[in-house]
């Protein structure tokens, strides 16, 4: 057995540097390890290159630096921001759930109006997020938004009223929290030919031919297919 690298200590924050391209610090992510450090300071070192930039454990430095504990480090030369990306791609990413408990945590209104959202209509993330944005095409920027920490409720008493118009499907259709039904519903509730009673009655009788999809266009092709029947050629309607 042979010693490699040496493990370092200091009490000298100024001499480490972030190396540009890094992620950015997440406050949450500091503020769960500052608590954990409190409990008991598990002495993981971080890795810096020959200039003492952090390669790995930015933030074990930034809550040992507040606790104003002893930083460990271990020193490898030549190491650059591929190698940062390297090891990131290798670490468990949080989950929503994960973000969603700290920002509640941090006592974030929006994230717990989110979180009793949730718990009280049960749909997923994704959906939930489409709901309380009242969007139906969810891109990377609000789900990026909602790690950050600055996820916004567009309009909350909206939300509320098309969650419960989509689990009025429920009795007649069990994937109604299907991501793609959701989107879908959220497209239709927005069209003005579109009607939920009628669509609801319409499905009472049909519950048969609703059936799981991949896309939101062909939940609207479905449905739409749903919806007219019995309706004469020159009221059908189009919703795809």
């Amino acid at each position: 057995m042979k010693q490699i690298n040496q493990v370092l200590e200091t009490n000298d924050y100024s001499m480490f540097k972030v190396l540009g391209g890094n992620r950015e610090v997440n406050m949450l992510h500091v503020k769960r390890l500052k608590e954990s450090m409190s409990v008991k300071y598990i002495t993981v070192p971080i890795i810096v290159n020959e200039d003492h930039q952090i390669i790995d454990g930015q933030h074990r430095f930034q809550s040992a630096r507040e606790l104003n504990k002893p930083i460990y480090f271990i020193k490898i030369g030549g190491l650059k921001l591929p190698d940062i990306h390297r090891l990131n791609t290798n670490t468990k990413n949080w989950t929503a759930d994960s973000f969603l408990t700290g920002y509640c945590d941090l006592g974030k209104s929006q994230y717990i109006t989110y979180k009793q959202f949730k718990e009280r209509f049960g749909f997923g993330h994704n959906e939930t997020q489409a709901l309380l944005s009242n969007l139906s095409r969810m891109g990377g920027n609000r789900n990026t938004s909602f790690r950050d920490g600055t996820f916004v409720i567009e309009d909350y008493s909206m939300a509320v009223r098309n969650a419960e118009k989509i689990s009025m499907c429920s009795q007649y259709y069990e994937g109604y929290k299907r991501r793609s039904f959701v989107y879908a519903m959220l497209d239709l509730f927005k069209n003005e030919e579109y009607n939920h009673a009628e669509f609801l009655n319409k499905l009472s009788f049909q519950s048969v031919k609703m059936q799981d999809c991949t896309t939101i266009d062909q939940y609207l092709v479905l449905i739409e297919e749903i919806y007219n029947f019995k309706r004469t050629k020159e009221t059908k309607v189009r919703f795809y």
